[in-house]
């Protein structure tokens, strides 16, 4: 009885100190990768968000990721996602200097997964945006170096 409770507490505590750290998960041909970064909102308004969007370093590349939420899904909500590395000179510059892997999704896509950008080296973050009609709803995540 006193195993199971000590092995409870370890789990425990380990939860607690690791609970911070990104998770591992799956890109369809690089497998686990990491998220570096916090990950950003492309919100409607302040109540409705649409999708996320999240930067991941594996296989020693980045990748950029945007992920549409589900209510955005059963909305009906028609629209277009596109992700892109952007490449900055560092954290504290305006203006990305260039961007890699950049893809466009299909109409009402869930998830899309920029190219691998051979950027490990370099400042980067990840731009989603959604289009939606005539309007773009766009957001970085903050830049890591």
């Amino acid at each position: 009885m006193k195993r199971t409770t000590f092995i409870a507490a370890a789990a425990l505590l380990l939860g607690v100190v690791t609970s911070g750290q990104a998770h591992a998960e799956t890109h369809p041909t690089c497998g686990p990768v990491t998220q570096i970064g916090k990950t950003a909102y492309i919100k409607k308004d302040r109540n409705t968000t649409w999708a996320s969007v999240k930067q991941f370093v594996g296989c020693n590349r980045n990748y950029a990721y945007i992920y549409v939420w589900d209510s955005a899904m059963s909305s009906g909500l028609r629209f277009t996602p596109k992700i892109v590395i952007e490449k900055w000179g560092g954290p504290d510059h305006h203006e990305p200097y260039g961007f890699a892997g950049g893809k466009t999704g299909a109409s009402r896509q869930q998830e899309l997964w920029s190219g691998a950008g051979d950027t490990v080296n370099e400042c980067t973050s990840a731009h989603g945006e959604l289009i939606v009609g005539g309007s773009t709803h766009q957001v970085s995540t903050d830049i890591r170096c």
